[in-house]
């Protein structure tokens, strides 16, 4: 996807300290682990379900807005993507919502319904060193029939509706058992977890998620 840009470019010692400063938090964020822990402090871990990718390039600066499309930059890596107009035969995706950047991961919940999510960085100097500083989360829907992120897909971020298996990773409904769970919603405690609720899943800390606590109940 192509990335906001700048012609911009930091002077010595300031670049230097910038990226000093990112380095250590983006590794300190990666570090942070999501496990989930029942009542009777059974534990195990999931990754989250979320697809994410970032691009960085040189060139005019794209502003993203809901309603615009994008799609692989066959110029750039094999993660990176860029704005086409929705008719163009390179779009594969629509902006559901444009949402701030983080460099924590899992901090940016998408709406349901998105499929993928585009992380837009700015970038200072060659886009051939990748990286760049995360400037905005674009959540997007393919334009495809092709929806993972539909609650009960399998795939895309967790959200209501969602099926998961007993070691909370993400699976689609129409495969879940008995021994799995549908999630009822995603909330800070359990107090807040609505009726129906059986088997709140608490979360372990992770840095920037806007949910602890997965209320679910059993998928069949």
């Amino acid at each position: 996807m192509a990335s906001n840009n700048t012609t911009q470019r930091p002077r010595g010692r300031v670049a230097g300290c910038l990226q000093a400063l990112l380095v250590p938090l983006i590794l300190f964020g990666i570090a942070a682990a999501w496990n989930y822990y029942k009542d009777d402090d059974n534990s195990s871990s999931s990754s989250s379900s979320s697809s994410s990718s970032s691009s960085s390039s040189n060139g005019e600066s794209t502003e993203w807005k809901a309603g615009d499309c994008g799609g692989p930059d066959p110029e750039g890596s094999a993660d990176s993507y860029k704005a086409f107009d929705c008719d163009d035969s390179g779009a594969t995706f629509k902006a559901l919502k444009i949402m701030d950047a983080s460099i924590l991961p899992d901090a940016v919940q998408c709406p349901a319904g998105t499929d993928l999510i585009v992380q837009v960085s700015i970038t200072f100097g060659s886009s051939d060193s990748g990286g760049g500083i995360p400037s905005s989360t674009v959540c997007g829907r393919n334009l495809s029939g092709d929806h993972p992120g539909d609650a009960g897909a399998g795939g895309g971020q967790l959200v209501k509706g969602d099926c998961i298996d007993d070691t909370a990773k993400e699976i689609a409904c129409a495969q879940a058992g008995s021994a799995d769970y549908k999630v009822l919603g995603l909330v800070k405690t359990e107090a807040e977890c609505p009726s129906g609720t059986t088997d709140p899943l608490k979360l372990t800390l992770a840095l920037g998620r806007p949910y602890d606590v997965i209320c679910a109940t059993k998928a069949a």
